[in-house]
């Protein structure tokens, strides 16, 4: 497993693919990355009441930066968590919502850049998704 991933990666990975913006959440303060108005991939760190609901299940939020990331819907969601526990988890305000939470501490830059471009994939305008897929072949993970 090569270097683990920082935010400074997420942001390398995010602003190379066409039309993303990042931009600061006005309720959490952390970073989101954008395409149209979609967000794709977002800093975030835990609030009082994921804590709470964590402690309540008996788990804690795991040290490291954390993202959010969409999923193409909960098959995709589920079958990351089953695979890689140590690098993907949620939380009971994810429930029913097609995204996990990324450990940048436990992820290596390749599978990192795969997950940010599948989401960005589900959120971009489908011209500029399909001439992305087109330019990049051997990268179509969908």
């Amino acid at each position: 497993m090569g270097a683990m991933a920082t935010l400074d990666d997420v942001r390398a990975i995010a602003q190379e693919l066409p039309g993303v913006s990042e931009s600061i959440d006005g309720h959490r303060g952390g970073a989101n990355w954008v395409v149209g108005r979609a967000a794709f991939a977002w800093e975030r760190g835990p609030s009082g009441r994921d804590l709470t609901q964590l402690a309540e299940q008996g788990r804690e939020w795991p040290p490291g930066e954390i993202i959010g990331i969409r999923t193409d819907g909960e098959q995709v969601k589920q079958a990351l968590l089953e695979t890689f526990p140590d690098v993907f988890f949620t939380i009971p305000h994810f429930d029913g919502y097609p995204a996990v939470l990324v450990r940048l501490d436990r992820i290596d830059l390749d599978q990192l850049r795969e997950v940010i471009t599948d989401a960005w994939l589900l959120k971009a305008p489908k011209r500029a998704a399909a001439a992305w897929l087109a330019d990049h072949p051997s990268e179509r993970t969908i």
